[in-house]
């Protein structure tokens, strides 16, 4: 296992949370691939813990389906499947529509340079090849709109789910023919927010997020056909 990733301590979580925050990150940011193994005493040694946080985490994590038990063969990354991306994509959608209608409300004019600036820092790093970096960038200009509702359960929410869609973001990221695409999806939802145009910040959320769910189903289908 030659994947490169570190435990962070946490002074106020105990062990085998710090444990299970680890892997978990390791795998929704695909420093673990789907389908690797996840063997006890490797991981043990590597974030140098015992065998028992570890095994705790692999149990919490085979609860939120991101790790199979494999009969005789032990615990490895879950694939991404279809379902999984459909399921999270629906809830992100819902919840990024109502984002997007509150911000048109809500949003002042020093929201809409920040989320100006985010476009542009967005754009400015795509030929970097930096997944992760343009990533975070992608998270950053959301997380503006967010910010903008003003609603704290909201963007609660919406945290907890982009752990969730980090896997699926990574996948479509890597697909440089849909940078244009992109760049000009989050000029129109600007405008449309600057706008006060709830319809079409509405209208252009959705089709967003649906755009992202056929690229990474066309991913996961082309990988299935390959397999």
């Amino acid at each position: 296992m030659g994947t490169d990733f570190e435990v962070t301590m946490n002074e106020y979580l105990p062990l085998r949370d710090v444990v299970f925050n680890t892997l978990r990150q390791a795998i929704l940011r695909g420093e673990l691939k789907p389908g690797e193994r996840l063997m006890e005493i490797q991981l043990a040694n590597k974030l140098g813990v015992s065998r028992t946080p570890i095994r705790e985490a692999i149990r919490k994590l085979e609860l939120e389906g991101l790790v199979l038990m494999i009969p005789r063969k032990g615990a490895e990354v879950a694939e991404i499947t279809e379902k999984n991306l459909r399921d999270v994509l629906e809830v992100r959608c819902a919840l990024e529509e109502l984002a997007v209608q509150l911000a048109c409300d809500r949003m002042d004019e020093e929201g809409v340079r920040e989320l100006r600036a985010a476009a542009e820092t967005f754009e400015s790093i795509l030929n970097s090849d930096d997944i992760t970096q343009i990533a975070q960038a992608d998270v950053a200009f959301h997380d503006i709109i967010y910010a903008a509702t003003d609603n704290r359960r909201l963007i609660q929410l919406l945290n907890n789910l982009r752990e969730q869609m980090y896997r699926y973001r990574i996948e479509y990221l890597k697909k440089k023919e849909c940078y244009p695409q992109l760049l000009n999806e989050h000029q129109t939802i600007i405008d449309a927010i600057t706008g006060h145009d709830k319809e079409l910040a509405t209208k252009f959320t959705s089709q967003h997020i649906k755009n992202q769910a056929e690229t990474v189903v066309g991913t996961i289908r082309e990988k299935e056909e390959n397999a």
